[in-house]
């Protein structure tokens, strides 16, 4: 494995668990990495990895010509704090630094929001993926995480291939986008959601009941998005609960529900979201999707890749 220079950024809630916060930092640098930034973990203001101000700051510095570009920028973790970032950003500044570099820019949940709006404003490709604490720092660290997001920087092209049964076979190619489902919904009509048609998007939520699912959904296809896509691709929705009203009613039959209305096929078993197993998937990248025999394969290209010494 080559030795990357990873710096660390805080853009939403505040490390709430240092003990996986310094597992983390420890079994990247054991890995051989070099990890910077370490000073985002001791920041707090409200809920927050510090002020608005602070944590749109960690971005400014990807602008700074006089430093030197990291391989790797990676979330301390995610919780809510992205959105009021999304004013203060420098995308064009942004952009002209990032937009060819070998720097990835990795993380999930809440950092959906910061990656639509790099993507919609600036052109720039980020991964959906790990972040330090709760993925890294875990205190059993998942062999599939680890493995794939390392390959996925490796390679020209990297690959998914999961089980997907009772899935119609399909081949597909398109942007790969998605995120967080209720990120997502919350940008649509806003400058920073991104206009992707023929698209593979792929969502993934935590603790959102099935009819919330729907509603998001729903609101996706009434704005004109989902039906725009060639394929919706679904990760984990985990730590949902149901009520006895719902009546058996659950985030499966809802998806069917809205795969039904938008006229778009649905894989499911995508390995991505808050469940400890996920893919590194390239957030603005070109992917080719297949599903034969209930097996889905998504390859994609066109991804940043770190420089290798």
């Amino acid at each position: 494995m080559p030795s990357y220079d990873i710096r660390l950024i805080a853009p939403s809630g505040y490390p709430h668990n240092p003990e996986a916060m310094h597992r983390g930092i420890t079994r990247l640098e054991s890995a051989g990495h070099r990890v910077s930034g370490k000073a985002v973990l001791d920041r707090r203001e409200l809920r927050f990895a510090g002020s608005d101000a602070e944590r749109a700051a960690d971005f400014a510095a990807l602008c700074d010509a006089s430093q030197p570009l990291p391989d790797i920028v990676l979330a301390v973790r995610g919780g809510y704090g992205a959105h009021p970032l999304l004013t203060m950003l420098d995308y064009a500044a942004l952009g002209d630094r990032l937009r060819d570099a070998p720097v990835a820019l990795v993380g999930h949940s809440d950092f959906t929001a910061l990656q639509c709006a790099l993507y919609a404003k600036s052109g720039i490709v980020t991964f959906g993926g790990p972040m330090l604490g709760p993925d890294f720092g875990a205190t059993e660290l998942d062999p599939l995480t680890w493995a794939h997001f390392w390959h996925t920087l490796g390679q020209d092209e990297g690959v998914a291939e999961w089980a997907t049964p009772e899935t119609a076979d399909l081949s597909a190619e398109g942007t790969l986008w998605g995120g967080n489902l209720a990120m997502l919904g919350g940008l649509v009509g806003s400058p920073y959601f991104p206009a992707i048609d023929g698209g593979l998007l792929f969502i993934e939520d935590i603790a959102e009941p099935p009819y919330r699912v729907e509603r998001m959904l729903y609101h996706l296809l009434h704005a004109g998005v989902l039906g725009r896509q060639k394929a919706l691709l679904v990760g984990d929705f985990t730590g949902y609960r149901v009520a006895e009203y719902d009546n058996g009613y659950d985030v499966d039959i809802a998806l069917d529900r809205v795969a039904q209305a938008a006229g778009i096929p649905v894989v499911r078993g995508l390995l991505f979201g808050h469940g400890p197993a996920k893919f590194t998937l390239p957030f603005g990248a070109t992917a080719r999707l297949s599903v034969a025999d209930g097996q889905a394969v998504l390859r994609f290209s066109g991804h940043p890749r770190p420089k290798t010494p």
